[in-house]
């Protein structure tokens, strides 16, 4: 079977780990500040904090933007469902605009239409590793006093018109296992505000700025220094692995985009995709998936219900139509991109999406 996803975790990052543990400081130390500079660099902000998850690192920041009971945060629906459920987390209420079909993010020409005095951050998701449309979606923000929040989660690297994504707001990142990098599992906050900054400091810790001293309600979502051993690590091959990715992606399009009824992804014009997954549009698609896997060719549903659908949703009221998002649900089909693949695993999943 060919792989949707392969975490690579070699001979550097067991010895980082195990240095860490020999040298008897594991959680939220000098690696963990030493990554949260070094992830700073890479998305170009003043500030970076890392969490214990993807998910966390959304609550937090919602959290550090003061966004709370009452208020609203427009969001995608076509992406995994922690994008909206953190505004949830925070008694605050999502509003869902819809997609682009060609690019399956946030729709900026949607996004003011539902603006109201209630709107206080619009947070759009970078999806599959494509950046969202940012300068409308900015021009709105600064127009309405709004507070960005991106979801970066599946874009580490990925660029806008020569600036990097997470660079445009305060920005969220996951580290999960199948991410183009991976701590296993961590978050990232990145800011150029300093009081956000020192905000997610707190709240991932208890609310507390020194050992036993606490100055606000605050939660326990750190990061170790064995996770950060690891990101530092990965850190060093993301560029790698990301034109792996960018290459792979290029050679399935340039085969699969001759197939009738197969709708390879398009890249915004100026940016830089860093194929997080390879999501093509295909007819047919829960029965060319089940088709797929038996052929060998491992492949993932990104996503088959958007999130205004979800069950969870329609329990709090939610009866918005989306069309685009709603369309696409059924038609995304996910096909192995990651940095592991042969030209020959490139060469089968194209034999066998011919074949279906």
């Amino acid at each position: 079977m060919i792989s949707i996803a392969k975490p690579i975790i070699g001979k550097e990052e067991q010895d980082a780990i195990l240095e860490v543990i020999n040298s008897g400081q594991l959680v939220q130390g000098s690696r963990v500040r030493e990554f949260e500079n070094r992830f700073a660099q890479l998305c170009g902000t003043e500030h970076a904090v890392a969490t214990s998850s993807g998910t966390t690192a959304l609550h937090i920041a919602l959290l550090a933007h003061e966004i709370g009971a009452g208020d609203e945060v427009i969001t995608s629906p076509f992406s995994f469902i922690a994008s909206a459920n953190c505004a949830l987390y925070v008694n605050a209420h999502p509003v869902f605009a819809d997609i682009e079909p060609d690019y399956f993010t946030i729709d900026p020409a949607k996004i003011e239409e539902r603006i109201t005095p209630r709107t206080k951050a619009i947070l759009p998701v970078h999806l599959y590793g494509q950046a969202c449309d940012m300068d409308p979606i900015l021009e709105v923000a600064r127009k309405h006093n709004l507070a960005i929040i991106e979801d970066a989660c599946q874009a580490h690297g990925a660029m806008y018109k020569g600036r990097p994504v997470g660079s445009f707001g305060t920005a969220c990142y996951s580290l999960y296992a199948t991410k183009n990098i991976t701590t296993i599992e961590g978050g990232m906050i990145v800011t150029n505000d300093a009081q956000v900054a020192e905000r997610a400091r707190l709240l991932r810790s208890h609310g507390s700025p020194r050992t036993y001293e606490h100055v606000s309600l605050g939660y326990n979502m750190r990061t170790t220094d064995l996770a950060a051993a690891i990101g530092l690590v990965q850190l060093n091959k993301l560029k790698q692995w990301n034109d792996a990715r960018r290459e792979n992606a290029a050679y399935l399009s340039s085969k699969l985009g001759k197939i009738e009824g197969v709708i390879t992804p398009k890249i915004r014009e100026g940016c830089e995709h860093i194929f997080h997954q390879y999501t093509i549009r295909i007819p047919d698609r829960d029965a060319a998936a089940q088709k797929l896997r038996e052929k060998g060719v491992g492949v993932g549903i990104h996503y088959p219900t958007p999130i205004h659908q979800q069950p969870l949703y329609k329990q709090l009221g939610y009866t918005d139509s989306l069309p685009n998002a709603e369309k696409a649900s059924r038609e995304v089909l996910s096909l192995p991109v990651h940095p592991s693949l042969t030209k020959s695993d490139l060469d089968c999943i194209i034999d066998a999406v011919t074949e279906i």
